[in-house]
């Protein structure tokens, strides 16, 4: 999209460093901004291919519709290297092409500037997932009735895994897409967006077609293949759908009553849903989750919790489905608002898993929230920054995901209003919706927003491993107080209860002293550790 422009400039910068830093030149082509990337905007893709399921065989083609940036001969398009190029056509001509690692260099001929279409046509075996979702690929399963069930995910590992196009986060399709699947007869595919119809192609094999009308990341384009149910319900202007295996349809009806209490709160907290024009969808798949948007991947197997366990460790990750929940955020939060690199997946996974707070929130109030924020303290590692090393398709710590939800939680006490707070959250998903940006722009929004600087908290949750320990101390007529363990010039506000009253500190790494009226003792200094994700002693 045109708007992927506007912060390229340091992701080139980063792109260009790779050596330094171990990575190779296979990274920086799958990761990196290089000119052949940037001198063409991706407007559509038309997919229309053929998979057989008994081979685990696909075939077809990528009709891609592009805007040319600049006069260029080349333009980078993606695909896998064990894949095979068939062919690329444009103005009834071969183009021809050079291959390196997953890197296909695109001759044009010299083209102008505008508006253009090529069809890439290929084929091949696409790589089988080693463990979707974490490890991505195609997984081909069957059902309990023996029937073929087949997804694929791959976020991270790369869509042109299984087909060809920019492979990267920072260009999205303005106009959507759309995604033409045969299957076998008696199989039915479910992709994104809106069904246009199925048509027969011969004595074996229909094709399933789907429309998507919004901008969309390239790993969120998924097929879904197996012997659905469909199960049919408005939610206001939302049309919600939940694709199931057939012998899952009754439980299917019950267990996803929590969807319409999940829009309604999400809708409140974060604004409209993004893709009401594409719809919402649920689509049992035979792996554990992905936020494919409009066509949420699901399997959780119809449990509460994650896998019927509480991560949190509280009890209160039972009374909701991890999966529903969390997957459904992403539309808000990945989907909508995409981070340009994946170095930056934080944007996506740190306000999602704090959606999961926020829907506690809204069902059961703010102090079962809180402890559910304080159980997932838990998961977190601090092995490594949640934020990775941009251009080389890198991404960060695990820890984008507990860790980034209780930075948010402790920015919330930072701003210590809540009518602002939501105000702002709500703000910062409307204002980028359908937007792909970087981490810095998060943080000038924030900072903006709760005319606040917040900068050195981001900083310190998300690019290093400390977590911030408060020292306070009791001295003559009051008490002093400092950060330790923290990035160099750290300032970091705190609600502090002393005594019988709850004073705001504004600690920095420098020691600093506050006069008291009363002699206290210790036990009368009280530090609120679960609404702050810090160390106090």
């Amino acid at each position: 999209m045109q708007r992927q422009f506007l912060i390229l400039a340091a992701i080139l910068t980063s792109t260009f460093s790779f050596s330094q830093e171990g990575f190779s030149r296979r990274d920086s082509l799958k990761g990196g901004l290089s000119k052949e990337r940037t001198d063409y905007d991706v407007l559509r893709y038309a997919l229309d291919i053929r998979i057989d399921p008994d081979r685990k065989f696909l075939s077809g083609v990528n009709h891609i519709t592009y805007k040319l940036l600049n006069n260029a001969n080349t333009i980078q398009i993606d695909l896998f290297e064990n894949m095979t190029v068939d062919s690329i056509v444009q103005d009834g001509k071969i183009l021809k092409y050079e291959r390196e690692f997953d890197a296909v260099f695109v001759d044009l001929g010299g083209k102008e500037t505008g508006k253009h279409q090529l069809s890439f046509y290929y084929s091949g075996n696409p790589r089988i997932a080693p463990s979707a979702p974490w490890n991505g690929g195609f997984v081909w399963d069957r059902d309990k009735n023996g029937n073929h069930w087949i997804g694929v995910a791959v976020q991270g590992t790369g869509a042109s895994l299984w087909y060809p196009c920019k492979d990267s986060q920072s260009d999205e399709p303005d106009f959507g897409a759309s995604v033409s699947v045969a299957v076998p007869n008696g199989l039915m595919n479910v992709s994104n967006g809106r069904f246009l119809g199925s048509e027969e192609l011969d004595a074996d094999y229909t094709t399933w077609k789907w429309e998507v009308l919004s901008p969309i990341n390239n790993y969120n384009i998924t097929v879904n293949i197996a012997d659905y149910a469909h199960i049919h319900e408005n939610h206001g202007n939302i049309d919600l759908d939940y694709y199931v295996l057939r012998y899952n349809e009754d439980v299917a009806r019950r267990h996803f009553s929590e969807v319409k209490t999940m829009m309604d709160c999400f809708q409140s907290k974060f604004g409209d849903y993004p893709f009401a024009n594409d719809g919402f969808k649920l689509v049992e798949t035979p792996y554990l989750g992905m936020e494919h948007q409009s066509a949420v991947a699901y399997g959780n197997h119809f449990l509460k919790g994650y896998r019927g366990s509480d991560l949190s460790g509280t009890g209160i990750g039972m009374l909701f489905d991890y999966i529903v929940i969390h997957e459904s955020g992403h539309e808000w939060f990945g989907n909508s608002v995409t981070s340009i690199d994946i170095a930056d997946m934080w944007i996506h996974e740190s306000f999602t898993t704090y959606s999961e707070a926020v829907y506690v929130e809204c069902t059961q109030g703010y102090e079962k929230a809180i402890q559910y924020l304080t159980g997932i303290k838990g998961n977190v590692r601090n092995f490594s920054p949640i934020i990775s090393t941009f251009g080389v398709n890198k991404k960060g710590s695990n820890d984008m995901y507990p860790k980034g939800a209780l930075m948010l939680n402790t920015l919330r006490h930072i701003i210590a209003d809540d009518q602002k707070w939501w105000s702002i959250l709500k703000g910062f998903a409307e204002t980028f919706r359908h937007q792909i940006i970087d981490g810095q722009t998060v943080v000038e929004y924030f900072n903006t927003s709760s005319a606040m600087n917040l900068t050195p908290v981001f900083d310190q949750y998300l690019k290093g491993t400390k977590i911030p320990e408060l020292e306070i101390k009791l001295v003559k007529n009051g008490l002093s107080y400092r950060w330790k363990n923290t990035i160099e010039n750290f300032e970091m506000p705190i609600d502090v209860a002393v005594g019988d009253e709850t004073i705001r500190l504004i600690p920095t790494t420098k020691l600093q002293t506050r006069r008291l009226r009363s002699k206290l003792k210790k036990a009368d200094i009280k530090v609120d550790t679960d609404r702050y994700y810090i160390i106090y002693k």
